[in-house]
C-alpha cells in the first residue's frame, strides 16, 4: 500500500514546534504526532480515513494537505479543503469537558435563553437569542480571534496559545467590548442613543455579530452589561466551550480595591453623582465559562467568571477573569485572574455618608446589601436557577464574615507587596465594629439602633408604566419615647449602574409618635412628573431621610421601583412543522395615556427566521392595541423561541417571547 501522510496547519505561520502544524501518517507506529489517522474503509479507487486532533490542539480553521507516496517512488501531494476544530467538552482530554449532558445540551447546545434584569425585588426575564449555530456565525468568531490585539502583536504565538480555553476566554472578553480595539461592541451609559441603537432594543446576538462584520469589524454602538455578556455567550458556546449568564443583583463596583461600596447623600436624601466613585449596580450580568484550571492549586477548577463590560484593566486590556468562583466564595482574591475584582462584586460592604455643610457624617455601615439572587437560566427549563451559594456563604453567617476578612488581608498583604493595580487609591481599611444596620428596603420593620425608629416604603399598586405611583412611607416608633420625626423624601430616576439623574420629586413629612406607636404617610409621584425625568432603565430611587427633633443621630432608607410594561403576545397559528410555511400573531399595546411615534417591533428567532424581521408601525393611539400576522419557514426542528421588541419614540424596550416546537414533516 502507498505511504499516507497528513499535514494540518492553521495560522498565518505554520509549525510544528508551536503545534499549529503537524504531520501525521495512517500507521500509528511511526507516528510521533498527536494527531491520528485510521482507516475506516479500503476500497479499489478510494480511501476513507478518520481524523482525531489531540484534545489540547488550538482551535480554528485548519488546511488539511495529503502527500501520497507510491510505493513505486513517485510523491504526490493534494490540498484537501479546509475544516474548523472547536474546543469539544464531551472528551474527557479536553480542558472544557463537562460530564453531564444535560448540561452540554443547555451551555453549548441551547441558542436561545434568558438574561435576568430589573432588581432583587422584581426580576424579570429579558429573552436572548443566542443563535451560535446560525449561519456565517463561526467565521465571525474566528475573524473575532483574528482582530485581537494579541494577534496583531504575535500571529504565531497567538495561534498556538488558542487550543487554551483560559487564553481564548481572556482574548475574547477584550474583544466584546471596543475599549482597547475595534472590538464587537461599543458601551454607553447615557440617555441618548440616537447615533446608534438603545442597548435595551436588542433581542439577540447575531445581528450584532453580522453588523460588526459586515461594516469591517467596526464597533456596533451601543451595548451595556446584558448585551456584553450576551455577545460573549454566543462566541464561547460557538467555539464549544460550556457557558452560561449570570445576573447579580445590588452588583459591586469598588475603584479602588478595599472592598467598601461608598454612597454619598445630601440632606434631603438625594445621592451626590459628584462624590460617587465607587457603585452599585441594579444589576449587573456577566459570563460563567466551565473549564479546567492547571494555572491554580488543585479545586478551583469548573465555573469561572469573565466580564466583557469595560469597568477595569486587567494587564492592560478592559477584560475581567477568569476568575474561579469557588475562589471567589473562599475569599482566595490572589488567585489569577482578576478574583478580588469579582469578589467586591458579590461581596463589597456598604457605607453610606451624609455630605452636610462640607462636612461627611457617616451613617452606618451595611454588610449584607450587596450580591443578591445571583441568577442564570434552569437547565431545559424556562425557570431561574439561583447559584448565590455558589459564590458566598450565606450573609450574616460566620463563615461570610471570616471569608471577608481574609480577603481584606489578602489585599492589603498584595498591596503593600505591590501586587495589585498601580491606579489605586490608598488602602483605607475600615474597622468593622462601628457602624448601624439600616432597614434598607427591608422584609420587615427593623428599629435603627441609633434613634429606636424604623421606616419603610410600601407600594400600594404594581407601578404600572403610564399610572401614578402611588406608595407609603412606614414610620414605628421601638422606643418608650415620644419621638417627632422630620422626613426628607425624595425621588430620582437611576440607570442600571447604580448612576442617578436629578431629582424630579421631594416632599417632606413631619411625623410625631407614641411610644411603640406606627404611623403611615401616603405618596403619590404623578406621571406627568415622572415621565419627564425617567431613564431608559425605568428605574426610580425613592429615598427617606429622617431625624429626631431633639438629636442629630439620623435614618436613611431607599426603595428602588421598576416600572412595569405589559408584554407582547405572541401566537403560534397552527403546527410548526419544518420547511413548512407557518403564520405568526404578534399583539402588542401602548400602555400610555399618550400618543407615541415611530414605533418599531423586531421580531427573530434562530431555525425560524433567516434574519430579524423589522416591521415599522408608526404611529400607536393613547393604550391602543394593535397586532400583525408575519408568515415564515422554520428551517431547523426541536425546541425554538421566538423574541419580539416595541420601541417607540416614549419606549424603548417592550418585550415578549414564545416557545414553539419545530416538528418533522408528518
Amino acid at each position: 500500500m502507498d505511504n499516507i501522510v497528513f499535514v494540518a496547519e492553521t495560522g498565518p505561520l505554520p509549525d510544528l514546534a508551536k503545534g499549529t502544524r503537524a504531520v501525521f501518517g495512517l500507521s500509528s507506529h511511526h507516528n510521533l504526532s498527536p494527531w491520528m489517522a485510521s482507516l475506516e474503509n479500503n476500497r479499489a479507487t478510494s480511501l476513507e480515513v478518520s481524523l482525531c486532533a489531540p484534545p489540547t490542539a488550538a482551535v480554528g480553521r485548519y488546511l488539511l494537505k495529503v502527500h501520497i507516496d507510491s510505493f513505486q517512488g513517485s510523491v504526490t501531494a493534494y490540498q484537501l479543503g479546509e475544516f474548523i476544530l472547536l474546543f469539544n467538552p464531551w472528551c474527557p482530554g479536553d480542558a472544557v469537558y463537562l460530564d453531564s449532558e444535560p448540561q452540554r445540551q443547555e451551555y453549548v447546545m441551547n441558542d436561545y435563553g434568558f438574561i435576568y434584569q430589573g432588581s432583587k425585588n422584581w426580576i424579570r426575564p429579558c429573552p436572548w437569542n443566542y443563535g451560535q449555530f446560525e449561519e456565517n456565525v463561526i467565521d465571525i468568531c474566528l475573524k473575532l480571534l483574528d482582530k485581537s490585539l494579541n494577534f496583531q502583536m504575535d500571529p504565531a504565538t497567538d495561534y498556538a496559545l488558542r487550543g487554551s480555553p483560559i487564553y481564548i476566554s481572556r482574548v475574547v472578553c477584550a474583544m466584546i467590548n471596543s475599549n482597547d480595539d475595534n472590538g464587537v461592541l461599543n458601551g454607553k451609559w447615557s440617555e441618548n442613543y440616537s447615533d446608534g441603537t438603545n442597548p435595551a432594543e436588542w433581542t439577540g446576538s447575531v445581528a450584532i455579530l453580522k453588523q460588526w462584520h459586515a461594516t469591517g469589524c467596526q464597533p456596533v454602538r451601543y451595548g451595556q452589561c446584558w448585551v456584553f455578556a450576551a455577545i460573549m455567550c454566543t462566541v464561547m458556546r460557538c467555539l464549544g466551550i460550556p457557558t452560561r449568564v449570570i445576573t447579580n443583583f445590588d452588583s459591586g463596583h469598588d475603584t479602588d480595591g478595599n472592598l467598601i461600596i461608598d454612597e454619598y447623600y445630601d440632606n434631603t436624601g438625594r445621592i451626590l453623582e459628584n462624590k460617587k466613585k465607587d457603585t452599585v449596580w441594579n444589576f449587573h450580568v456577566w459570563n460563567e465559562c466551565w473549564m479546567a484550571r492547571k494555572d491554580l492549586p488543585p479545586g478551583y477548577g469548573g465555573w469561572q467568571v469573565l466580564d466583557a463590560t469595560p469597568q477595569e484593566t486587567s494587564n492592560g486590556l478592559y477584560c475581567c477573569g477568569p476568575a474561579s468562583v469557588r475562589a471567589i466564595k473562599e475569599g482566595e482574591v490572589n488567585l489569577s485572574y482578576d478574583t478580588a475584582f469579582a469578589f467586591s462584586m458579590v461581596n463589597a460592604d456598604c457605607v453610606s455618608w451624609l455630605v452636610h455643610g462640607g462636612k461627611e457624617q457617616r451613617l452606618h455601615r451595611d454588610m449584607n446589601s450587596v450580591g443578591n439572587f445571583i441568577s442564570t437560566k434552569s437547565i431545559h427549563s424556562d425557570e431561574r436557577d439561583d447559584v448565590t451559594e455558589n459564590y458566598k456563604y450565606a450573609e450574616g453567617s460566620p463563615q461570610e464574615r471570616q471569608v471577608f476578612l481574609k480577603a481584606l488581608q489578602k489585599l492589603e498583604t498584595g498591596r503593600s507587596q505591590g501586587h495589585y493595580r498601580a491606579d489605586s487609591q490608598p488602602f483605607r481599611p475600615m474597622p468593622l465594629s462601628q457602624g448601624h444596620p439600616r432597614s434598607l428596603d427591608t422584609p420587615s420593620l427593623r428599629p435603627s439602633d441609633v434613634i429606636q425608629v424604623s421606616l419603610k416604603f410600601q407600594l400600594l399598586d404594581l407601578p404600572n408604566m403610564g399610572q401614578d405611583i402611588q406608595f407609603v412611607l412606614l414610620a414605628l416608633n421601638m422606643s418608650l419615647q415620644f419621638k417627632d420625626l422630620k422626613v426628607n423624601l425624595s425621588a430620582q430616576s437611576l440607570r442600571h449602574d447604580g448612576s442617578p439623574l436629578p431629582p424630579f420629586w421631594q416632599d417632606t413629612a413631619f411625623i410625631q409618635l407614641l411610644p411603640e406607636e406606627a404611623k403611615s404617610h401616603p405618596c403619590q409621584i404623578p406621571y406627568s412628573q415622572y415621565s419627564r425625568s425617567l431613564s431608559t432603565d425605568k428605574l426610580i430611587r425613592i429615598t427617606a431621610l429622617g431625624e429626631e427633633k431633639s438629636s442629630p443621630k439620623k435614618i436613611l432608607v431607599d426603595k428602588i421601583i421598576n416600572l412595569v410594561y405589559p408584554a407582547i403576545m405572541i401566537n403560534v397559528l397552527g403546527a410548526a412543522i419544518v420547511n413548512q410555511p407557518i403564520s405568526i400573531q404578534v399583539i402588542f399595546s401602548n400602555p400610555l395615556l399618550e400618543q407615541v411615534e415611530d414605533c418599531v417591533l423586531t421580531v427573530e428567532g434562530s431555525g425560524l427566521f433567516k434574519k430579524q424581521q423589522r416591521v415599522f408601525i408608526g404611529v400607536l393611539k393613547p393604550q391602543h392595541r394593535a397586532s400583525i400576522t408575519l408568515k415564515t419557514v422554520p428551517f431547523k426542528t426541536g425546541q425554538r423561541q421566538i423574541q419580539a421588541n416595541l420601541r417607540s419614540n416614549k419606549f424603548k424596550d417592550i418585550k415578549g417571547y414564545k416557545n414553539v416546537y419545530v416538528d418533522l414533516m408528518l
